[in-house]
């Protein structure tokens, strides 16, 4: 009998009937049993596991599992061209655009007049840098009675990086008669405008844009980039610092921060953002500009050299770059490298009595340094004169005297 269940006292199994107390003993009994029931079944019961999360670094989803998961359906009907279609879309969204383009070759093979399927053709082409084929395959969706704003749109994307500005604008004009809520057409509008030289109609453009889409990290891009080459920056440090908020790994958008920085006067800060603009893109070359100007400024050719000769690969035209970098080459002795630098600036600047001057002395010191066997030249050696034979004064004839006779 448990212990918590006490005995009943004298006083009260005199008092009781006997069949009350037989009954009491045996709900006793009982209680006894159950309770002894409960204890070893809760003894039994397993131990309770915690709940294990799922890592979601190894789920995999987006574009291109959705393109896998329809191989399936696709072998079972190899000939559904709205499964090639959709598989086409996916790859392009996964920036598999050759992939895309042998599944439209595949669809078009079974009907060739969806319009539809010539856009995504135009769409893979210019996810391949092909922009004539990207434009001919525009035209024949086109024809074939695709007419949604998604076509101009690509068609002015494709003549803006085409620099066919004029073509670009009319037809992004096409898509916001279409669509006028569009924010890529009035983000290519704006860039189309810069393109031209005409700024202000450009940032009117780009802040339409980025009100119809606050969080495009590209659009603020833009609009700090031209408020900076406004001399705005103040302006420009509200959109770069609201882009480094949305996408903290651009290259970018860290250099235009560093811009406003220098331009407002503070040269250290503007440093360290071109910097980290390089590590996180190494091609934002203006960073490698800035940081090969202040190198020049702080008398660092080495620093100077590897920022420009980056920048330049880029850019050919970078002002002062290529002097510079020329001058600096000549400095640390790397003769050979200064030689190219100067006769490509004598091909910018044809006629340069300076830049002349540079390329014939520098050719001259590389020949100098040279094995004979090596010199496109010949060496010509220092010979000391021989000395001019020296001339005795002409002597006084002696007189002539009369002979006697």
């Amino acid at each position: 009998m448990p212990k918590e269940q006490q005995q009943i006292p004298a006083y009260f199994k005199a008092a009781m009937p006997v069949s009350f107390m037989i009954n009491l003993r045996l709900y006793q009994w009982v209680l006894s049993f159950l309770t002894v029931t409960v204890l070893a079944a809760c003894s039994n019961e397993p131990s309770e596991q915690p709940d294990t999360l799922v890592n979601l670094a190894t789920v995999q989803s987006g574009p291109r599992v959705q393109a896998e998961e329809l191989n399936g359906a696709i072998a079972r009907e190899p000939r559904n061209t709205t499964l090639l279609a959709r598989r086409a879309s996916l790859l392009l969204a996964a920036g598999q655009p050759q992939a895309a383009l042998r599944d439209v070759a595949a669809a078009l093979e079974i009907d060739n007049s969806d319009g539809g399927l010539y856009f995504l053709q135009a769409r893979g082409l210019r996810g391949l840098g092909e922009l004539p084929a990207a434009l001919a395959a525009a035209r024949q969706a086109a024809q074939r009675g695709f007419s949604g704003p998604e076509l101009p749109l690509l068609v002015g994307e494709t003549q803006l990086a085409s620099r066919n500005y004029t073509a670009a604008l009319d037809n992004l004009d096409r898509t916001l008669r279409l669509d006028p809520d569009q924010s890529a057409a009035l983000f290519y509008k704006g860039l189309a405008y810069a393109a031209i030289g005409d700024t202000s109609t450009a940032i009117q453009y780009l802040h339409d844009a980025l009100a119809r889409d606050p969080r495009q990290p590209e659009i603020l891009h833009q609009l700090a980039f031209l408020l900076n080459a406004r001399r705005v920056p103040g302006q420009a440090a509200r959109f770069a610092a609201l882009g480094m908020r949305l996408d903290t790994t651009s290259g970018l958008l860290k250099y235009d921060y560093g811009r406003q920085l220098e331009l407002q006067g503070h040269s250290d800060s503007a440093l360290w953002y071109y910097r980290r603009a390089l590590v996180l893109d190494s091609t934002v070359y203006r960073a490698d500009y800035r940081l090969g100007l202040a190198a020049a400024r702080e008398r660092k050719p080495a620093a100077l050299i590897s920022h420009f000769q980056r920048a330049l690969r880029r850019n050919p035209r970078l002002p002062q770059a290529r002097a510079l970098l020329a001058e600096a080459l000549e400095s640390q002795n790397r003769l050979p490298e200064a030689l190219v630098q100067y006769r490509r600036l004598v091909a910018e600047n044809p006629g340069n009595q300076h830049w002349t001057y540079k390329v014939w002395k520098t050719a001259d010191r590389v020949q100098s340094q040279l094995p004979d066997s090596l010199r496109t030249t010949p060496r010509y050696y220092y010979r000391r004169p021989p000395a001019p034979e020296r001339v005795l004064p002409i002597s006084p004839l002696p007189p002539i005297r009369p002979e006697a006779g």
